[in-house]
């Protein structure tokens, strides 16, 4: 019998449709922007995914942190603990990786973002445990390595597994990614389960974009069509090139030669959309996400009304066998994969498929 340990993070990822970018010290705000829970929903999928394996004994924490969502789809939990508040903190992560170490759980399985890696592999290091974590991915910045593609593979992993690796657990500071600037810190070193399914850790940067930018950029400004221009380097190469002040890690809109929103949230977005809509969006470098890492503004409801431009440098793409999708529901994961055609160069394309 195969026992593991279920710890929600309510909160994570509520920041990233209102244009957060994160929920760390910002969860007031988010919720006045008209947040919704994020984490709960990935979690019922990945224990859906977790319930077809048959030797599974589960162990979680009480309401919100896991139990209710465990009944529902079909456990009989046991429970190793209640948080203090039905406000959940980081302390609450953190007691109930220990509680569920102590009743000798082979896995903690958790659902959240960085922020909830990091508190989880404190927990195991402070008990001296080599217990192996695994993430089912709600955040909206999700640099560490030791999360599931997708909160079904997390759930399939987990009941499979059979070697672990050692694995990095990397976070970013909130307030200078907010502000535009990447600062990731490598903050432990945990096992975690072996498997296809696993994402790699975000890479950073992706080589000469000049000449993509610049034929990009000349498209976009003749075509009359609005522009949803995602985040990162290459497109903040297409802004430049358009002559806009764009939001390096957020998300804006263009059309007819002007900047229509800055750092969008999905609310401003929808609203800012018009006949004809493009989402100019790149991949992750190294992960190969091209929607539910760092993008979550763009959410189903955007999708549905644009078509989607991919676009990265040769270098990025070198380093990705594929392109992923993660954008919270499952019928348009379903209906984005297949070959893409990803812009590489003035002229060029290079087929790439979402898996």
């Amino acid at each position: 019998m195969r026992r593991i340990g279920v710890v929600v993070n309510p909160i994570a990822g509520m920041g990233g449709r209102v244009g957060l970018k994160g929920t760390d010290g910002k969860l007031s705000e988010a919720r006045r922007r008209g947040a919704e829970p994020r984490a709960p929903g990935r979690a019922r999928r990945a224990l859906e995914a977790l319930g077809s394996f048959e030797d599974v004994e589960l162990y979680t924490y009480g309401d919100p942190m896991g139990e209710s969502i465990a009944r529902d789809v079909g456990f009989e939990p046991t429970v190793v603990g209640t948080p203090n508040a039905s406000e959940t903190s980081a302390a609450d992560t953190r007691d109930a990786t220990r509680a569920l170490i102590d009743a000798g759980v082979d896995l903690l399985l958790f659902v959240g973002g960085d922020g909830t890696a990091v508190d989880v592999a404190g927990a195991i290091d402070a008990a001296d445990s080599t217990v192996p974590m695994l993430g089912v991915p709600a955040g909206v910045k999700v640099y560490s390595s030791v999360f599931g593609v997708d909160p079904e593979a997390a759930g399939r992993l987990a009941g499979s597994f059979d070697r672990t690796e050692r694995r990095e657990v990397n976070d970013i500071d909130e307030d200078a990614y907010r502000g535009g600037d990447v600062e990731t810190t490598l903050r432990a070193v945990v096992e975690t389960p072996v498997g296809e399914e696993l994402q790699s850790s975000k890479q950073i940067g992706g080589g000469n974009v000049d000449a993509l930018a610049e034929a990009v950029a000349e498209e976009i400004r003749n075509s009359g069509a609005t522009y949803v221009l995602g985040p990162g380097s290459t497109v903040g190469a297409i802004a430049d090139e358009l002559g806009v002040d764009g939001t390096p890690l957020g998300v804006d809109v263009y059309r007819d030669g002007e900047l229509i929103v800055r750092d969008a949230s999905e609310s401003q977005l929808l609203e800012a959309l018009g006949e004809r809509n493009v989402i100019v969006v790149s991949p992750i470098g190294g992960q190969g996400f091209v929607f539910g890492r760092g993008n979550d503004q763009i959410s189903p409801a955007v999708i549905r009304r644009c078509e989607i431009e991919i676009v990265a440098s040769p270098q990025k793409l070198a380093d990705i066998s594929a392109l992923r999708v993660d954008t919270g529901d499952p019928d348009l994961d379903e209906s984005l994969r297949g070959w893409q055609r990803v812009r590489v160069g003035r002229y060029e394309r290079q087929l790439l498929k979402i898996v």
